[in-house]
């Protein structure tokens, strides 16, 4: 066999190998091409039952009235009143409380046990820190001695007090904890001595009635720091904050001592209240 006989061969050879793999190409491509139409087929018909049946299910759209009536109560965020999740008070805090106070210190010959009352408002800082304007009303009574001594029947001894007062919770995430609180503000005290003169009447007859005869009166900065316990009421009452409290707070003020007026003197009280705080 010559030489250019065998290059014919192989020209041949490589011809026919070319047309096998052009075959086989494109034979590849036309069921890769088959095979995505049926797979977009198929998912097109997997979506089409859902969706209809999900547009069959919705429900017509509700009238503009009933729409408005029922987002006006409650606010567009779930929150009374419009104000989202929180509500609107979410920030602010309120307390009211009341109960008993006793004399310490240098106050112990003047001044006796009594009772008292306390409201607050304020804001809250975060879980821990609260910041509240307090009013408190004292009212105690005089001791026995103090009240012959002075040639009277009856006296007492009421403080009014304004003060700023931040309370620190020391377990913001439990249901049980203790809380520190302080204030520092404005004390009015008057001491008042007090006589029976008849005579009132009512429907029961004729009565004695009290009758103040001399008045002391100051008026001063003071202080107060104390500790209180706590339980939280969960959602009670609609949120986490709201807590049932007992506190005792050391109290000072610097007011005239009661037998002389023109001096200095100090009053010492530790006031317990119990309340809530929400």
């Amino acid at each position: 066999m010559t030489f250019p006989h065998r290059i014919q061969i192989l020209l041949r050879a490589g011809l026919c190998a070319a047309v096998v793999l052009l075959v086989s190409s494109v034979a590849s491509a036309q069921s890769a091409q088959s095979q995505d139409q049926s797979s977009a087929a198929s998912y097109s018909s997997s979506q089409s039952g859902p969706t209809q049946f999900a547009e069959l299910a919705q429900p017509e759209a509700p009238e503009p009235a009933a729409a408005a009536s029922g987002s006006g109560q409650y606010g567009n965020g779930g929150g009374y009143g419009g104000g989202g999740k929180h509500g609107l008070l979410h920030n602010w805090a309120f307390e009211a409380g009341g109960g008993f106070g006793a004399p310490v210190g240098n106050d112990t010959p003047f001044i006796t046990w009594g009772g008292n009352f306390t409201v607050g408002a304020g804001l809250r800082f975060s879980k821990s820190i609260s910041a509240l304007l307090e009013y408190q009303y004292m009212d105690d009574k005089l001791p026995g001695s103090f009240i012959s001594a002075e040639g009277v029947q009856a006296g007492n001894a009421h403080i009014n007090a304004i003060t700023a007062s931040p309370v620190i919770d020391l377990f913001p995430k439990k249901s049980n904890g203790f809380y520190l609180v302080g204030g520092y503000g404005y004390y009015h005290k008057s001491t008042n001595f007090n006589d029976y003169e008849c005579c009132a009447y009512s429907y029961f007859g004729y009565y004695d009635v009290e009758v103040t005869v001399a008045s002391v009166t100051s008026n001063q900065w003071g202080g107060n720091a104390g500790i209180g316990l706590y339980h939280r009421l969960g959602g009670m009452l609609g949120d986490s904050h709201s807590q049932l409290f007992a506190e005792a707070r050391y109290t000072f003020l610097h007011t005239p001592p009661i037998s002389q007026t023109n001096g200095f003197g100090t009053t010492e009280l530790i006031p317990v209240t119990l309340g809530i705080r929400f």
